[in-house]
């Protein structure tokens, strides 16, 4: 879910053309969550195949992404490794609201169907069989995953800040507390649906007058998914307690507070987006699709229609067949 400072946030409207030929670090849980929320049929029900096993996130991977590469996008996929443990109790409430979500879809399907699909998409939830899953189709695709230690957003971000990509793909905010320069969101959303937006760290912090760090803190008093933060204080608010007293420490010093329930832990959480662990040797090479795997693994093994398949494999292999076509008629 990630924390909550949209109402400061001032999205700017881009397109997949300006996009075209960029590199892009994709927060790999973030865009699996978003297929297996949004693509289901019409009662909420996940697609899936002949052994009952769901494969949303598959067709997400195959039809979206290889649409974004037809584009000339250039994505590596970077997944989250172990998570926090201040993160622990944000784990337990999403899992008991996933299973109140399911329960309410179960009755919905049967009282109220119109409403049944949203409570499908609240259910939605990601297991490790689905994450080795993406990574086979991925390597398959030629598309390269890096493996985070910790926050898959951290490490996207820290690609970014290293130059080894232009965005941070995912639709939470927190990219941008882990320094992620510029992130944009809607990427792999539909395009009927959504227009793809851009948010640059820099435009943010001048807007408001802030630093990265302050910035930090106002997510701090928000609530992040590593601490509550202070119940009644909303993002607005936070933007104007911070401005005033520039940090935490003053702010509970100037405001002669001993103790603020909800961020008592605020120092640690800090250090958990200015000095995240991240991987520093990873490798970023994109390959050929493998198109022979890529059916093997979707039609044979989840099958998916061969027809389609072929179609999203055209449209990232033509080009490389035109480009060759051209090269061979001037030698």
């Amino acid at each position: 879910m990630g924390v909550n400072i949209g109402a400061i946030l001032e999205p700017k409207e881009t397109s997949l053309e300006t996009i075209s030929g960029k590199i892009v670090a994709v927060d790999a849980y973030n865009t699996l969550y978003q297929f297996l929320s949004i693509i289901r049929q019409p009662d909420g029900t996940p697609l899936k195949d002949s052994l009952g096993r769901t494969t949303s996130h598959l067709s997400g991977l195959i039809y979206r992404t290889t649409n974004l590469m037809g584009d000339g996008i250039k994505q590596v996929f970077v997944f989250d490794g172990k998570p926090s443990e201040l993160k622990a109790k944000v784990i337990e409430s999403r899992s008991e609201r996933r299973k109140e979500a399911r329960r309410k879809w179960e009755e919905a399907k049967i009282l109220f169907p119109e409403e049944a699909f949203k409570y499908a998409q609240a259910s939605a939830r990601i297991n490790m069989t689905m994450v080795e899953e993406a990574k086979i189709l991925l390597t398959y695709l030629g598309i390269p995953c890096v493996q985070a230690p910790g926050e898959g957003e951290a490490q996207a971000a820290y690609m970014v800040r290293r130059g080894d990509a232009e965005f941070v793909s995912s639709q939470d905010y927190d990219s941008l507390l882990f320094g992620a320069p510029v992130v944009i969101r809607n990427l792999s959303a539909a395009r009927r649906k959504t227009t793809p937006e851009v948010i640059e760290l820099k435009e943010l912090e001048e807007k408001h007058g802030i630093t990265r760090e302050e910035l930090v803190d106002i997510a701090i008093l928000v609530g992040t998914d590593f601490n509550p933060g202070i119940k009644g204080i909303g993002v607005k608010s936070a933007l104007k307690l911070i401005k005033e007293h520039h940090s935490i420490e003053k702010l509970i010093a100037e405001a002669e507070i001993e103790k603020i329930d909800g961020i008592e832990n605020y120092e640690i959480v800090r250090d958990i987006f200015l000095h995240p662990e991240v991987n520093e040797s990873y490798e970023i090479k994109w390959r050929t699709p493998d198109e022979e795997k890529v059916k093997e693994f979707l039609c044979e093994e989840h099958d998916f229609s061969e027809e389609r398949v072929s179609k999203a494999l055209e449209r990232i292999l033509m080009p490389k067949i035109k480009q060759q076509r051209r090269i061979e008629q001037w030698l």
